[in-house]
Protein backbone atom coordinates (compact mmCIF):
# COMPACT_ATOMS: atom_id res chain seq x y z
CA UNK A 1 0.00 0.00 0.00
CA UNK A 2 0.81 3.29 -0.73
CA UNK A 3 -0.08 6.64 0.84
CA UNK A 4 -0.39 9.90 -1.24
CA UNK A 5 1.34 12.71 0.45
CA UNK A 6 -2.36 13.90 0.84
CA UNK A 7 -3.08 11.16 3.08
CA UNK A 8 0.04 11.22 5.38
CA UNK A 9 -0.80 14.05 6.46
CA UNK A 10 -4.59 13.55 7.23
CA UNK A 11 -3.13 10.55 9.15
CA UNK A 12 -0.97 12.10 10.93
CA UNK A 13 -3.21 15.04 11.62
CA UNK A 14 -5.68 12.22 12.78
CA UNK A 15 -2.93 10.49 14.84
CA UNK A 16 -2.59 13.64 16.64
CA UNK A 17 -5.69 14.26 17.62
CA UNK A 18 -5.67 11.34 19.37
CA UNK A 19 -2.47 12.09 21.16
CA UNK A 20 -0.81 8.90 21.18
CA UNK A 21 2.08 8.87 18.55
CA UNK A 22 2.52 5.50 18.92
CA UNK A 23 -0.43 4.43 16.86
CA UNK A 24 -0.33 3.18 13.68
CA UNK A 25 -2.99 3.11 10.71
CA UNK A 26 -3.99 -0.75 10.12
CA UNK A 27 -5.77 -1.32 6.99
CA UNK A 28 -7.30 -4.38 6.36
CA UNK A 29 -9.51 -6.22 4.11
CA UNK A 30 -12.30 -8.14 5.83
CA UNK A 31 -15.37 -10.75 4.18
CA UNK A 32 -18.85 -8.39 4.12
CA UNK A 33 -20.76 -5.96 2.53
CA UNK A 34 -22.35 -6.68 -1.01
CA UNK A 35 -19.60 -7.26 -3.31
CA UNK A 36 -18.12 -9.78 -0.63
CA UNK A 37 -15.26 -7.76 0.80
CA UNK A 38 -14.59 -4.99 2.53
CA UNK A 39 -11.88 -2.37 3.70
CA UNK A 40 -11.41 -1.24 7.34
CA UNK A 41 -9.16 1.35 8.29
CA UNK A 42 -8.38 1.99 12.00
CA UNK A 43 -5.37 3.24 14.65
CA UNK A 44 -3.96 -0.03 15.88
CA UNK A 45 -1.29 0.27 18.83
CA UNK A 46 -0.66 -3.48 18.61
CA UNK A 47 1.85 -4.88 15.64
CA UNK A 48 1.62 -8.44 15.14
CA UNK A 49 4.96 -10.42 14.12
CA UNK A 50 3.29 -11.30 10.46
CA UNK A 51 2.29 -8.07 9.74
CA UNK A 52 3.61 -6.17 7.08
CA UNK A 53 4.27 -2.73 8.31
CA UNK A 54 5.25 0.27 5.68
CA UNK A 55 6.38 3.50 7.14
CA UNK A 56 5.64 7.08 5.08
CA UNK A 57 7.52 10.28 7.11
CA UNK A 58 5.75 10.01 10.73
CA UNK A 59 3.03 7.76 9.75
CA UNK A 60 2.91 3.79 9.98
CA UNK A 61 1.07 1.87 8.03
CA UNK A 62 0.41 -2.16 9.22
CA UNK A 63 -1.34 -4.57 7.46
CA UNK A 64 -2.13 -8.41 7.92
CA UNK A 65 -0.44 -10.96 5.72
CA UNK A 66 -4.36 -11.60 4.10
CA UNK A 67 -4.85 -8.27 3.54
CA UNK A 68 -2.01 -7.74 1.79
CA UNK A 69 -2.46 -9.93 -0.74
CA UNK A 70 -5.48 -7.92 -1.63
CA UNK A 71 -4.41 -4.31 -0.99
CA UNK A 72 -0.97 -5.07 -3.37
CA UNK A 73 -0.62 -1.98 -5.25
CA UNK A 74 -3.05 -0.11 -3.57
CA UNK A 75 -3.00 3.92 -3.73
CA UNK A 76 -4.32 5.52 -0.04
CA UNK A 77 -5.37 9.10 -0.97
CA UNK A 78 -7.58 11.71 0.98
CA UNK A 79 -9.76 13.69 -0.93
CA UNK A 80 -11.79 16.85 0.46
CA UNK A 81 -13.61 18.63 -2.08
CA UNK A 82 -17.08 19.72 -3.07
CA UNK A 83 -18.61 15.98 -3.07
CA UNK A 84 -17.83 15.94 0.48
CA UNK A 85 -14.16 14.90 2.41
CA UNK A 86 -12.73 11.48 2.77
CA UNK A 87 -10.29 8.59 2.35
CA UNK A 88 -10.42 6.52 -1.19
CA UNK A 89 -8.37 3.44 -1.70
CA UNK A 90 -7.87 3.15 -5.50
CA UNK A 91 -6.85 -0.88 -5.50
CA UNK A 92 -5.72 -2.74 -8.85
CA UNK A 93 -7.06 -5.78 -7.64
CA UNK A 94 -10.80 -5.07 -7.59
CA UNK A 95 -12.57 -6.84 -10.64
CA UNK A 96 -15.90 -5.13 -9.10
CA UNK A 97 -17.16 -2.97 -6.95
CA UNK A 98 -21.17 -2.32 -5.78
CA UNK A 99 -23.44 0.62 -5.98
CA UNK A 100 -22.30 2.19 -2.88
CA UNK A 101 -18.20 1.59 -3.63
CA UNK A 102 -18.34 0.54 0.18
CA UNK A 103 -17.23 -2.80 -0.85
CA UNK A 104 -15.96 -5.33 -3.96
CA UNK A 105 -14.21 -8.00 -5.59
Amino acid sequence: VVLTDTAVSKVGELIAAEGDDALALRMAVRPGGCSGFSYEMFFDSEVESADIVEEFGHVKVVVDPQSADRLRGSTLDYRDGLMGAGFAIDNPNVTKSCGCGNSFS
